[in-house]
């Protein structure tokens, strides 16, 4: 078995249209039903301009229906952050700053990558990566 890469995010939320208006207004994924279909203010997928879903958000009554284990409030458990590779740094900056987002910056120019840190509705933690731009 060999891992290719990383599928999706799942992320646990009371208010799941806030978290999807998030994702979609400050990272520019694009809110859509899932796989499944179902009621989307209990399951909502945002997709990246590929179209692949990236980020799964359901309540804890979705994810308990369909067998997952769920942990209660806003605890991430062991889940530091989730990284995205992204492009456009300057636009990110300047978008997070117009919507008045608290965020953090990081360089590591060993590895010619700049860093934006960002907490989203449930405070999980996103990093997002921008390589040699």
């Amino acid at each position: 078995m060999t891992v290719n890469g990383l599928d999706h995010i799942n992320i646990q939320s009371a208010d799941v249209a806030a978290t999807a208006r998030f994702f979609a207004d400050v990272l520019g994924l694009r809110a859509g039903a899932s796989a499944g279909g179902g009621d989307r203010d209990m399951l909502t997928w945002m997709y990246d301009a590929t179209g692949r879903p990236l980020v799964h958000i359901a309540t804890a009554d979705v994810l308990a229906a369909t067998g997952h284990t769920v942990s209660g409030g806003r605890d991430s458990g062991s889940l530091h952050h989730v990284a995205f590779a992204c492009s456009g740094h300057d636009a990110m900056t300047a978008r997070l700053d117009s919507m008045g987002l608290d965020y953090r910056r990081n360089a590591v120019p060993a590895a010619g990558l700049r860093q934006l840190f960002v907490a989203e509705p449930n405070g999980i933690l996103l990093e997002l990566n921008f390589r040699d731009e």
